[in-house]
């Protein structure tokens, strides 16, 4: 899965590395944890062109009477994403970047209960996008809007086998356009997006529990041990 991640990266390095116009100040964010307010690309049929949106962590479906659904959706099984009712209808139109640079999964550590946290990111420590997902949702109440995504996970590369059965899907730059695309919509091709990163491009290292709480959004959470 994917819980928590990074992006400590400015406006101008972010519209350079994704192609877009421009992007507004981006705080440094450390220890990002689900339902806060993430850093994404999307495309709309009323603005196709790819743009920098912030979305809520946690994906509500369209047809959810109850919005704390998305604290229990904030990822999704690729393999099965076309098929479940929860992600279905946004994995034929609303596709989106989610942007980092580095993401966190913990470790069982044998002959304890204890997790030790590890933090992954490239090589080239450049930012990068998960796969996501977004929805509107609409209160039946107030009549409020809430725009949400999930980050899509599936099995793991060799640098994570050892510490995780799944990972998020990290895409490739070649797979932005047509993923981004709100009128494209062929399952096989996208779903051959989805597959695990190549681990040689990828590194990881242990870090301190500091990150285990989502209060604790400093450069410690990715300090090595």
């Amino acid at each position: 899965m994917c819980g928590r991640f990074s992006l400590n990266q400015t406006g101008e390095d972010l519209a350079e590395a994704f192609d877009l116009k421009s992007v507004p100040p981006v705080a440094p964010r450390f220890n990002i944890a689900p339902t806060q307010p993430i850093a994404t690309v999307v495309a709309t049929p009323e603005n196709r062109e790819p743009h920098f949106h912030l979305l809520q962590w946690g994906l509500i479906p369209s047809w959810a009477k109850d919005p704390t659904i998305g604290g229990r959706l904030i990822n999704a099984r690729s393999e099965t994403v076309s098929e479940k009712p929860s992600f279905r209808a946004a994995f034929k139109r609303r596709r989106c970047l989610v942007l980092a640079d580095g993401f966190y999964e913990w470790e069982k550590q044998a002959h304890t209960k204890a997790k030790q946290p590890h933090y992954i990111f490239l090589k080239d420590h450049r930012p990068f996008a998960f796969a996501g997902l977004w929805e509107h949702w609409t209160d039946p109440t107030s009549g409020g809007e809430l725009q949400t995504c999930t980050i899509l996970t599936t099995t793991p590369n060799r640098l994570m086998e050892p510490i995780h059965t799944r990972m998020p899907v990290i895409l490739a730059p070649a797979d932005y356009t047509a993923w981004l695309d709100p009128s494209y919509y062929e399952p096989q091709v996208l779903q051959a997006m989805l597959r695990p990163y190549e681990a040689e491009a990828m590194e990881r290292y242990p870090v301190s529990t500091v990150v285990n709480k989502p209060q604790n959004d400093t450069p410690d959470c990715i300090q090595p041990m």
